[in-house]
């Protein structure tokens, strides 16, 4: 029926607020994750010239 279609556009809209609003309130309270110093960190890696 195409009298309902405006009522699809505004759920699928009332939808994308509300989960867009979730991911910014979850991104705001939960911290972000905390580096964790690898186990195996070789001296000679990180000291490599890459310029040939």
């Amino acid at each position: 029926m195409p009298q309902m279609a405006p009522l699809l556009w505004l759920n699928l809209f009332i939808f994308f607020c509300i989960s867009l609003l979730i991911f910014f309130v979850m991104n705001y309270f939960l911290p972000p994750n905390s580096k964790t110093k690898p186990a195996f960190k070789s001296s000679k890696m990180s000291s490599l010239n890459w310029k040939w």
